[in-house]
């Protein structure tokens, strides 16, 4: 059985950009409030963004080698762990497809879970807008890395089964960096892009393949268990 890679998150990221423009859109259009898009804003924000990402993917994967690590004394137990967390990564991609399509709303209830800390969190983002200077942007990528995502939340159940705080984080710089081309076009090509995204059979498509990952990845610790 083999480990959820990075190219494997990494298109989970890009075919999951329907779902990021709809969820950051508006913040990366406001960069774009007074003026012709500034390209450096985009990417001081996105940097932000994906920093957030991968602080996440470490405390995640952290998190795994730690409960891993209580069952390293039986060779057994630590394997059939690891093969636990890698069997819910991949539902959760399964569900992230789902989700995608418009079809469960899981992820949903996920996301609401992180309304909590958004709430104490969003203020600090506050003070950056509006974002004019680079030195505004990146702090504002950072909050906005925070912000309760169910495409991010399936992610980082990959940093998790990872049972690294190395590989959590790696996993972690490997979606931001697949979500990195649909929100800087977002950005920069707003209107015309949102209006593409939008297509229902765009969406479907973009969620069929994550979930084809996700069923892979089943499949691959059913076949561990037979």
């Amino acid at each position: 059985m083999s480990e959820i890679g990075p190219w494997a998150l990494f298109l989970v990221g890009l075919l999951g950009g329907t779902h990021c423009i709809g969820m950051c859109g508006g913040i990366v259009g406001a960069l774009s409030l007074g003026g012709a898009p500034r390209l450096s804003l985009h990417l001081a924000y996105n940097a932000g963004r994906i920093v957030s990402y991968v602080v996440a993917g470490a405390l995640a994967g952290a998190f795994g080698q730690a409960g891993l690590a209580l069952g390293a004394a039986d060779a057994g137990t630590a394997w059939s762990a690891r093969l636990v967390l890698f069997l819910l990564a991949n539902l959760m991609l399964v569900a992230l497809g789902l989700y995608l399509m418009g079809a469960t709303p899981v992820l949903t209830a996920l996301e609401r879970l992180g309304q909590g800390v958004w709430r104490r969190v969003q203020p600090f983002g506050q003070r950056f807008l509006p974002a004019t200077r680079v030195g505004q942007a990146f702090p504002l990528g950072l909050v906005w890395g925070w912000l309760p995502c169910g495409l991010v939340y399936g992610a980082l159940f990959s940093a998790l089964s990872s049972g690294s705080a190395a590989q959590g984080a790696g996993l972690m710089l490997a979606f931001g960096l697949g979500t990195l081309p649909n929100l800087l076009a977002a950005g920069l090509l707003a209107a015309r892009l949102r209006a593409w995204t939008h297509r229902p059979w765009v969406r479907r498509l973009a969620g069929g393949i994550v979930l084809a990952f996700g069923a892979w990845g089943v499949l691959a610790v059913l076949r561990q268990w037979a």
